[in-house]
């Protein structure tokens, strides 16, 4: 039970410490943060239910006013914006991810990278669509169109998410939670 609760804490930590790293943008101008790379492995590390719980446990400090979210943002204002969408289907992301690393044997890199894709890719932005489609007004087709642009990012989030995964089970095997 601690040992869970410790694991929930500092994937918390980790999301918003990769909020503090400065985002990249890619050559054709669209900026990527790392924090939803940190929404994938507490999938892929954590596993479905303590993933989840790590990034609804990060969204609480957000929604209590913590500067967590990247450009430091926090507070109940965040829920409020064109991202609300993308922010309440982390956990949903998170959970998505954990639950196909923890049923689909495999080589693990692929395992985690084709789970990030799947959870924290198109499961999010079906969150994120809907979010974007009612806060601005737009057609879900529209509200598409608006992320595509964040795909290749997302994408190699999702990769690195699978290699560190595989190194983190490599390293330390007992700390990989979601194949435990």
């Amino acid at each position: 039970m601690e040992r869970n609760l410790a694991f929930i804490a500092l994937f918390a930590a980790l999301i918003a410490a990769l909020g503090l790293i400065p985002k990249f943008t890619l050559a054709f101008g669209v900026p990527i943060t790392a924090q939803t790379m940190g929404v994938m492995l507490c999938g892929t590390v954590l596993g479905a239910r303590r993933g989840a719980l790590a990034v609804l446990l990060f969204l609480a400090l957000v929604a209590l006013g913590l500067p967590l979210l990247a450009g430091g943002r926090g507070g109940l204002g965040v829920f409020a914006t064109p991202s609300v969408g993308f922010l309440l289907g982390w956990p949903v992301a998170a959970f998505v991810t954990g639950l196909i690393v923890e049923r689909w044997n495999g080589p693990l890199a692929l395992v985690a990278s084709v789970a990030s894709v799947i959870g924290g890719i198109a499961a999010l932005y079906v969150f994120g669509i809907i979010g974007l489609a009612v806060m601005l007004d737009k057609t879900l087709v529209e509200s598409a169109l608006l992320v595509t642009a964040f795909i290749p990012g997302d994408v190699i989030k999702a990769v690195f998410a699978g290699l560190i995964t595989s190194g983190l089970a490599r390293s330390r095997p007992a700390s990989l939670l979601s194949r435990g």
